[in-house]
């Protein structure tokens, strides 16, 4: 409706009341000047153009019987000659107009001649146009970005996949997070060829910066981790409508994978491993923020090679089956102790959170040695903390016992060194055995 100032030939604009002389000569001060049009075209300038805009104009407004009314046609020349005059009186010695600055003395023009509904819609349709055009250019200048797989192999970035993962994650949480924010975030962070696992750190990464400006954000970057767990655990993307589903039926793999693989007692295999399964509550996924689901990613999760097998609640009715391994009716305690865990109302210590349920289920958080005042009391003592601190947490050493500084050693007539020298030793043991590698010794003398 708005652009036919910028269409191609179309007769000159003339008053219908002037000679053939004064039109010629109104042409010829025409051609002085030059429109240029938004791709940076120059065109020649026709005010007939702003016409058969006008005249759209009234169509949108009046329908199409309005056009053929003497009244329009009327106002039409009359504001031509308005938006031409005005043009004119601004660069009376010819020059360059913008098209924009045309349409905005037509707006003028309708707002001053009273046409407020024309030149409302008149307006709206600008800038619905300018939305248009600025949407199109996005999407035209906007770089490709492709994704290389596992197999090497480059695809296109799949945008409408990604939105949905991102949707997905918000759900529930509120109009105080935004998909939109976390997306053009991760775009920013993301590369051409860029490989398939770093698109999701991508998107983790630029939620867990928003946590500062809005809280809630803690939730969307943990279920956009948990999305990456269950991908790297069951090999393949998985809806959070289908979890339950999947989690019964991954379990009992879980089991006899983790007992092939010496990781698990092999008496879980011998529990109702259905039923357990049915009891799985893929809904508390979600009560996770996410520093405490990262944080039993990196530490307290199976793996096999360096790749999780565990998800969260396979996770806590492994270490509920852990528990009930000495209880008369095992699966109903293992259910009882599944959902007081799972269910954040109660959590274990660290040590039975690693072990329970595995081949070596040392529960105990805290063990408390003495110190004989001998080399082979001191020695047995380091050599405990070591074989402690392997499957266990920390470590209390009495060094009651020991003498003092100074004080006379039999067997060799010299003086003791105290227990300095030694706590020396047992610190570099508590530092090289680390708890198996998921946290440092701790050890209190």
């Amino acid at each position: 409706m708005l652009n036919a100032a910028t269409h191609s030939a179309t007769p000159s604009f003339t008053p219908a009341d002037v000679s053939p002389d004064a039109a010629a000569r109104a042409v010829a001060q025409f051609d002085l000047y030059k429109v240029v049009r938004r791709n940076g075209a120059v065109v020649v300038f026709e005010p007939a153009k702003i016409s058969i805009a006008l005249t759209k104009a009234f169509i949108a407004v009046n329908g199409g019987q309005g056009a053929g009314s003497a009244r329009v046609r009327e106002i039409v020349e009359q504001l031509t000659a308005g938006v031409v005059g005005a043009l004119m009186r601004r660069q009376p010695h010819g020059g360059t107009l913008h098209i924009e600055d045309i349409q905005d003395q037509v707006e003028l023009g309708l707002m001053r001649s009273g046409e407020h509904d024309v030149a409302r819609s008149y307006v709206l349709y600008r800038e619905a146009r300018s939305h248009s055009r600025a949407q199109a250019q996005a999407e035209q200048t906007a770089p490709v970005i492709h994704v290389t797989g596992e197999d090497g192999v480059q695809r296109p970035l799949d945008m409408a996949r990604i939105a949905e993962g991102v949707q997905s994650a918000c759900a529930g949480l509120g109009e105080v997070v935004h998909p939109d924010a976390v997306i053009r975030a991760a775009l920013k962070d993301m590369y051409d060829g860029v490989p398939q696992h770093e698109v999701q750190k991508c998107l983790i990464l630029s939620a867990r910066a928003l946590i500062e400006k809005e809280p809630a954000y803690n939730f969307v970057t943990a279920r956009l981790l948990l999305g990456n767990i269950c991908a790297e655990v069951l090999g393949e993307e998985i809806a959070a409508a289908e979890m339950t589903t999947r989690y019964a039926e991954y379990f009992p793999r879980f089991i006899k994978r983790g007992i092939a693989a010496e990781l698990l007692d092999e008496r879980l295999a011998s529990f109702d491993l259905p039923r357990l399964a049915a009891e799985l509550d893929a809904s508390r996924d979600l009560q996770f923020g996410y520093l405490g689901l990262q944080t039993l990613y990196d530490r307290y999760f199976l793996h096999i090679e360096d790749k999780r097998i565990e998800l969260p609640q396979v996770f806590f009715m492994r270490v509920a089956m852990g528990l009930a391994l000495n209880e008369i009716d095992r699966e109903t305690r293992t259910i009882e102790f599944y959902h007081l865990l799972s269910s954040f109302d109660f959590m274990c210590s660290t040590p039975t959170l690693f072990n329970s349920g595995t081949r070596r289920s040392q529960l105990s958080s805290c063990y408390l040695t003495t110190v004989a005042d001998d080399l082979d009391g001191i020695y047995e003592a380091i050599k405990e903390n070591a074989l402690l601190s392997k499957f266990a947490g920390g470590l209390g050493n009495d060094w009651t016992q020991v003498r003092a500084l100074g004080a006379r050693i039999k067997g060799t007539n010299g003086q003791s060194q105290g227990v300095v020298p030694f706590l020396k030793v047992v610190n570099d043991t508590a530092v090289a055995v680390n708890q198996g590698g998921k946290r440092k010794g701790a050890v209190c003398a």
